[in-house]
This record gives C-alpha cells, structure tokens and sequence, in this order.
C-alpha cells in the first residue's frame, strides 16, 4: 500500500471519495443542510489546480480503485483533503498518506505543518503527533458556513 501522486484527470473521482467520506463521516458534526451544500457533486475549479500544484497523493484498493486523498498544500504548509471511500474505512489508507505527506514536508524543508480537522477527525491526527492549537471556525464557501474546526500543528 504505498501512496502514489494523483493526475489531474482523475478529480471527478478523488472529488467523490472527499463527497462520500464527508457525507458519512461528519454526519454527528454538522447539520445535514451544511453537509449538502458542503459536498457538491459538481467540481470546484481549484480542485484540478490543487491536484496540479501540489503532492497530491492517493492509495489504490484492489476492489474499489482511488480510496483514500490526501495533499500538502505547498503554499500553506497545511495538511489538505485526508479523505478515505468509507468502505475503505480502517484499512491504514489514510495513515499511509498522512505518512506520505509528513515525508513529502520534510524533505521540502518545512519545519512545521498545520491544519484544521473537523471535530470527528482530529483523534486520527492526534495519533500521527499533530497536537491542538485552538478550536476555531473554519469559513467555507462551498457550504456557505462557518464550519467548527480544530486548529492543529505538528512540528517536524
């Protein structure tokens, strides 16, 4: 299982495990309205650029094909977009990639990385050595919401 960098033309189908694990994922977090708007079926633009402009990694199921996503945004320094198929749920997909991208900040140089979980993740993170900074609102556009976050930070 080791992850390998996303092609632009697979979004469709990296945008749909990110719809589907969100969907399943933060149903206890945040009201059914947010999640739908939050979820679009059609692709955001910026998605193809952050799939070009960034390590952008995906682990490959033998069954289902793209399972699990995840990218270090290079501008940021943040951890971006760890998302697994939720009937991948518990094989390690998303600990290979969280591997992947600390590896990837390390060599790049960067010293610390950052971001924002969502209330029901942020144990996963906890686990990889991230540690809390503060909870905070994150402002998404897509689901037109201030959506309850947990700011965190791992030094590398």
């Amino acid at each position: 299982m080791k992850p390998r960098l996303a092609r632009p033309d697979e979004a469709a189908a990296l945008w749909r495990i990110r719809n589907l694990a969100i969907r399943e994922g933060c149903q206890s977090v945040y009201p059914a309205e947010v999640i739908t708007a939050w979820t679009p079926d059609a692709l955001p633009p910026g998605y193809f650029e952050a799939i070009r402009g960034n390590p952008f990694f995906v682990i490959d199921d033998p069954e289902y094909g793209a399972a699990a996503t995840g990218f270090l945004d290079l501008k940021t320094g943040s951890v971006e977009a760890i998302f697994t198929l939720p009937s991948c749920n518990g094989k390690g997909y998303a600990s290979a990639i969280m591997t992947a991208i600390i590896d990837e900040a390390r060599q790049r140089g960067y010293r610390q990385i950052t971001l924002a979980a969502t209330p029901n993740a942020s144990g996963f993170y906890l686990r990889h050595g991230f540690s809390t900074v503060r909870e905070a609102l994150y402002p998404s556009a897509l689901a037109k919401a201030d959506l309850p976050c947990i700011e965190m930070t791992l030094a590398l």
